[in-house]
């Protein structure tokens, strides 16, 4: 095979860098070398793009590639009408594949000088339904394409036409490069003798290893070769004599993130002058591109690998589809497990509920159906024997298995551990004959299989138990509030336990007052979820007895370190005034908060920070006070979101900052969804609290009387009411209120010490009104009241009367309410407007 003069510039480079030791490594392989050994290896000297002219009935020709680029010249444009491959392939929406002696049948459209040992392919490039061009690919081997290489161009193809229909069918770059790097296919050239290997970005990539990072030499790729592959890796790096030619292996790389990856490398060994190897020219590529081997041990392993790397249930029914159907031509893979004597199936494929037995159809009641063991005679069977059955074409089956394999169907049952795990079907239209090596495949498959889905199975039990623990820990939904909306986003870490240490929650203080709060406790373990929940609890317990955002922070702290555990918590405590928008922050070692005003414009939060929870007993935890406007998207994060192994804390502000300005406020829920994006592999869990502050739409209107310790003090307290009540134009509710107000101010006197106070609020159609004493004791109804008792009965009449009552916990001490509605007034009396009295004498 002649070798290619930018390959041999390549390892001239490499040759030149070993012998300068203080070399970095070789520099970039040009994107034009790396594309030349692809197609190389594709069995293609010369690759074309043809589009679609705009306007016009002509092929015109926008690249080519290759190593034969100057030794073959194609025309520069072809008619859709006219005899070309290309025309055809494109009027018929067809590959065209030719050999020597069917390219020389067409008069245009071949390579010139035309040349006896010329193949030519034609592949249409479509996309939507959309007709864009023709790929042409040049071949020199005198027996045309292999299918190997077919498949591979076909797919290049689909690449180059994706990257064209992405562009509007315009040709702004060229797409021969491009396509290769999204088929993720890199290539390499290696010197035997120097150990040195020029490798290109998209092979790097595939191997976990950044360009920077890479110094040129096959140590550092084998470095990250898993052990057992490294034999046959060692084959091609040090090849003997005898090995000249081509060869195709399969090999797995443990990547920086811990994913352990399938490559397939195809790589040509060339002789030098000496007729010894003198290098080695390979391309590399995911599983997915180029085809396994099918080899029967290449499928075991393969097999192995894939299922140690499958860790829930779904994913062992997708590696068993990928391992069956496409290797041993099966029209029809079903797998379930055995759970209860039911049959739960895990995946079919193909999914539609057309291709399996009509019986199936009837028990289709979730994603997939189930069915008793015992309405399946055959499979009751082979599951109690645990033996696997082969029936060949047309034996006679029950109902529930007909048209599941009429060519012949294999039942595997799925051993664990002495009993059966589950159940596999494999299914034929044609006639198939089962041949000794497909037996003793399909039975160490099983038995892998069976050990995988017990494994699976225990798996996605414990973290189904992991998500109801961190579900019943956090709030299962957020409270209406008046002037805004919340939301908010939990997603636990991929790794490990799926339980961790952050979380939320929105806290109604009142009608007008909301607390929010996030956190995260340190650490990803039952243990960190538990402290979790404490101080979410705790933190809630605090806010709502009416402690200031600082007292309530602090109090949390002093519960951490009292609980002498070796975890801390960071925490972001607010709290929002509703009416007026006035916010108090305290941040103890988390995250700055992050606002969107309502013109578009994001900011952090410049929130004065403290140290963290659970460090320091008598650690300070300041306020910081900021004016919200109305229609302002505030957002609280954890570091999940916004810090990777791969993702500066900094950068990771910033793009979340940046997100934020680019979301549509109206719909929070949305902007959560945006804000999270695809984030990829997470290590650790993330939490994020969004509200929208919108203002309240109708503004309450206050008055209150400080009640003073007299004789007459229910009267004076009486008299404010009724005075109230007329300046606000509702006297019609005058009676019930003044009940209230007597009630409750009497117990207020006669049952507590210190001051009281009333206060009164109207908003929209209900009075509210509020008796606040020093006492934190709740006030209790009697039980029984006897008919000479002379009190006892004011609370009952005050729940009578009223639409809704109760009490709540006060920095003070405690306050009871009350609300009223007021019925509708005439339209033509005027409404009160809008102040706030604070009255102490009449």
């Amino acid at each position: 095979m002649p070798q290619d003069g930018s390959a041999r510039a390549g390892v001239a480079q490499l040759r030149a860098s070993d012998a300068d030791p203080a070399g970095t490594g070789p520099p970039p392989v040009p994107e034009a070398a790396a594309t030349v050994r692809v197609l190389t290896f594709a069995g293609a000297a010369l690759a074309a793009v043809y589009v679609l002219g705009a306007g016009t009935e002509e092929l015109r020709l926008v690249e080519t590639a290759g190593r034969a680029a100057s030794e073959y010249g194609l025309p520069e444009r072809l008619t859709l009408s006219g005899g070309s491959p290309a025309a055809q392939a494109f009027r018929t929406g067809r590959p065209l594949w030719l050999n020597p002696t069917a390219l020389a049948s067409f008069t245009e459209g071949g390579p010139i000088p035309s040349r006896a040992q010329t193949s030519l392919g034609a592949l249409p490039l479509r996309a939507e339904g959309r007709r864009l061009g023709c790929l042409v690919a040049v071949g020199t081997c005198a027996d045309g394409f292999e299918p190997e290489q077919q498949r591979f161009l076909e797919g290049y193809a689909d690449a180059v036409a994706g990257l064209l229909q992405a562009t509007g069918g315009t040709t702004p770059s060229l797409p021969l490069g491009p396509a290769l790097r999204q088929l993720r296919v890199g290539s390499f050239a290696l010197v035997p003798d120097t150990g040195l290997v020029d490798a290109d970005e998209t092979l790097l990539d595939l191997v976990g290893i950044t360009p920077d990072e890479f110094d040129g030499k096959a140590d550092t790729l084998l470095a990250h070769t898993l052990p057992e592959d490294m034999h046959a890796l060692m084959s091609v790096l040090e090849p003997s004599a005898h090995a000249l030619g081509g060869r195709v292996l399969e090999f797995r790389v443990r990547r920086p993130t811990g994913e352990m990856r399938w490559l397939s490398l195809s790589c040509r060994v060339l002789p030098g002058s000496d007729d010894r190897p003198d290098q080695v020219l390979g391309v590399v590529t995911a599983t997915s591109v180029l085809p396994r081997s099918t080899d029967d041990v290449s499928r075991i392993q393969w097999l192995t690998a894939a299922l140690d790397d499958a860790t829930t249930v779904a994913d062992v029914s997708q590696v068993v589809v990928t391992a069956l159907r496409e290797p041993l031509g099966a029209d029809r893979v079903a797998l379930a497990e055995l759970q209860d004597d039911r049959l739960m199936v895990t995946v079919l494929d193909p999914p539609e509920p057309a291709a399996w037995p009509e019986a199936w159809r009837s028990e289709w009641r979730s994603q997939w159906p189930d069915a008793p063991v015992s309405a399946l005679p055959t499979l009751r069977l082979a599951l109690r024997d645990g033996r696997m059955d082969l029936w060949p074409a047309g034996t006679a089956l029950e109902p529930g298995l007909n048209g599941i394999g009429p060519g012949g169907l294999a039942v595997l049952p799925l051993p664990a551990k002495g009993r059966p795990a589950g159940l596999c079907l494999i299914g034929w239209d044609r006639p198939h004959e089962f041949a000794p090596e497909e037996r003793s495949l399909l039975t160490a498959t099983a038995a892998l299989v069976g050990q995988a889905l017990k494994r699976a199975h225990a798996h996605d039990a414990e973290q189904e138990l992991a998500t109801m623990l961190q579900r019943s820990l956090l709030p299962r939904r957020l409270p209406e509030l008046s002037g805004g909306a919340a939301v908010a986003r939990y997603l636990p870490a991929r790794r490990g336990l799926q339980v961790g240490g952050d979380w939320y929650d929105v806290i109604a203080l009142s009608e007008d007052r909301v607390a929010l709060v996030i956190g995260d406790v340190q650490g990803h373990s039952a243990g960190a979820a538990t402290i979790m929940g404490q101080m979410r609890t705790a933190v809630r317990a605090y806010a709502v007895e009416g402690h200031p955002p600082d007292v309530v922070v602090s109090h949390a702290n002093r519960l951490l370190v009292g609980m002498e555990t070796d975890l801390f918590a960071t925490c972001c405590y607010a709290e929002l005034d509703m009416e007026q928008g006035n916010t108090l922050f305290v941040r103890a070692g988390h995250l700055a908060p992050l606002v969107r005003h309502p013109d578009g414009s994001t900011e952090e939060v410049q929130v004065e920070g403290a140290l963290p929870l659970g460090i320091a007993a008598e650690a300070e935890f300041p306020m910081t006070s900021v004016a919200l406007a109305p229609g302002t998207l505030l957002a609280l994060v954890t570091d999940g979101l916004v810090e990777a192994a791969d993702l500066p804390l900094d950068e990771g502000m910033e793009r979340t900052r940046v997100a934020l300005a680019a979301a549509d406020p109206s719909d929070p829920g949305r902007v959560a969804d945006e804000l999270l994006g695809d984030i990829g592999r997470r290590e650790d869990d993330v939490a994020l609290l969004l509200l929208r502050y919108d203002g309240m739409k109708t503004r309450p209107i206050r008055a209150g009387w400080a009640v003073w310790r007299l004789p007459d003090a229910v009267m004076h307290a009486r008299r404010f009411t009724s005075r109230t009540l007329r300046r606000w134009h509702i006297e019609q509710v005058g009676d019930s209120v003044l009940l209230v107000v007597s009630e409750l101010v009497t117990n207020a006197l006669v049952h507590t010490q210190g001051s009281v106070h009333v206060d009164l609020t109207l908003r929209g159609d209900r009075v509210r009104v509020c008796v606040s004493d020093s006492s934190p004791r709740s006030p209790a109804k009697p039980v029984i009241v006897d008919w000479e008792s002379t009190g006892g009965r004011g609370l009952m009449l005050v729940e009578a009367m009223s639409e809704s009552f109760g009490s709540m916990p006060v920095a003070s001490g405690k306050q009871v309410w009350s609300e009223i509605v007021v019925p509708p007034a005439d339209p033509d009396r005027p409404r009160p407007g809008l102040w706030t009295d604070q009255e102490g004498l009449p």
